[in-house]
């Protein structure tokens, strides 16, 4: 019965979790998910409109409670599949780290604020406000189309010049307001109060805004506004140029992976991950593969997966691996030995062969496993040896690479 659940709670992970429900059932839940985000946010919008909301309101507000009771059971069922979401951690850590994290924490007041006025009628009017969390779902989005994706890496990997740009915008609007208080403060007191007063004008005018309610009227002052104006237009530049280098970035990334593909004659190889392999409940950017190595797709149970970073491995899962080929300018040969009986080398451990300094054995295939040569292992009867040599062995077969 526990391992009829645990399959049951399993197969639900794999439907509602974005990066691995790619059967049918995925697929029409990815769908109805989306829908009903959408649904959601178009019935709030229609409640807004007061002819809307007295001929419709029925209608309307009983779709927004549908909606919101199935945004409620979708946040309960990632919170009773979570450890399969979050394989690397015990089960308490894994609902700990969605419940904490920011989908979980949007999830959560995506509907919460609905059912608190039945507890604490009081509250009703700053509940509802908190309702406006729930456009925060679009950012779901993100995790089903790459162009939203591609703007989210863009930031991403920009936020430390972009963070630099704000905070210097914001030292100038901190300066130019006590520069504007100093100038102004006689002339207009009831205008520029205090250091803080000029705030205001200082965003407007940095940001090339420009309501004119708050303004200089001294000459010193206009003059200074018309130095912190074409100091604005520059400063909002900085952030924007940031943004465009970075696309720039990525669609030449994206260009020369294209290329390398096109150009590179690029090989594959399987690995069928067991319980023992220690990839097993990794993420992809945690194996540090090296540069020239791709995850090129995995194949879990009938499903082929897309991998992403934070894609986790599990057992059982079927990974294909991608390298460019290898040109064989050395003239490297490899040989292949097929141990028999009466072959000297069996029995014996790999250190005591005295072949170090003519050959290197590469691997060693014994039945249908593939090791990994050392030392202290030991040869036997009918194991594969595959070894780089200069020597001759007899009954051994080269093989090109």
């Amino acid at each position: 019965m526990k391992e009829t659940i645990e399959n049951h709670r399993k197969r639900i992970a794999d439907i509602i979790d974005v990066r691995a429900g790619r059967d049918r059932a995925g697929r029409i839940y990815d769908f109805l998910y989306l829908f009903v985000i959408i649904l959601n946010l178009t019935v709030s919008i229609m409640l807004t409109y007061e002819n809307i909301r007295v001929r419709h309101a029925g209608l309307l507000l009983t779709l927004e409670r549908g909606t919101v009771i199935i945004f409620c059971m979708d946040y309960f069922l990632r919170i009773w599949t979570a450890r399969y979401q979050h394989p690397e951690v015990n089960e308490t850590r894994a609902i700990r780290k969605y419940i904490c994290s920011f989908t979980g924490i949007v999830d959560l007041l995506s509907f919460l604020p609905y059912f608190l006025p039945i507890f604490f009628p009081s509250g009703t009017v700053a509940f509802r406000m908190l309702r406006v969390m729930r456009v925060f779902r679009l950012f779901r989005i993100n995790a089903y189309y790459d162009s939203f994706k591609l703007i989210t890496d863009v930031l991403s990997s920009k936020k430390q010049q972009l963070f630099s740009s704000v905070f210097t915008i914001l030292i100038l609007m901190l300066a130019s307001s006590l520069c504007m208080y100093s100038l102004e403060h006689e002339a207009q007191p009831d205008v520029f109060t205090n250091a803080f007063s000029g705030i205001w004008w200082a965003a407007s005018t940095l940001l090339t805004v420009g309501y004119g309610d708050i303004y200089p009227i001294t000459t010193l002052g206009k003059m200074f506004g018309i130095f912190i104006t074409f100091l604005g237009v520059g400063m909002v530049a900085i952030p924007t140029g940031i943004i465009s280098a970075g696309f720039v970035d990525q669609y030449s990334r994206i260009k020369r992976m294209s290329e390398y593909g096109r150009e590179s004659d690029v090989h594959f190889i399987k690995i069928h991950l067991t319980e023992r392999d220690p990839w097993v409940n990794r993420s992809i950017a945690q194996l540090h593969l090296p540069e020239r190595v791709i995850v090129a797709v995995i194949k879990r149970n009938s499903r082929i997966l897309v991998p992403r970073g934070n894609m986790i491995l599990r057992a059982d899962d079927i990974m294909v691996l991608g390298a460019e080929s290898f040109a064989d300018n050395e003239h490297i040969r490899l040989k292949e030995i097929v141990l028999q009986k009466s072959n000297p080398w069996v029995g014996r451990h790999i250190r005591d062969l005295n072949i170090s300094r003519q050959s290197i054995i590469v691997l060693v295939k014994r039945r249908k496993k593939v090791l990994i040569p050392n030392g202290n292992m030991v040869l036997r009867e009918g194991d594969m040896v595959l070894l780089y040599t200069q020597s001759f062995f007899a009954d051994a077969n080269e093989i090109d690479i």
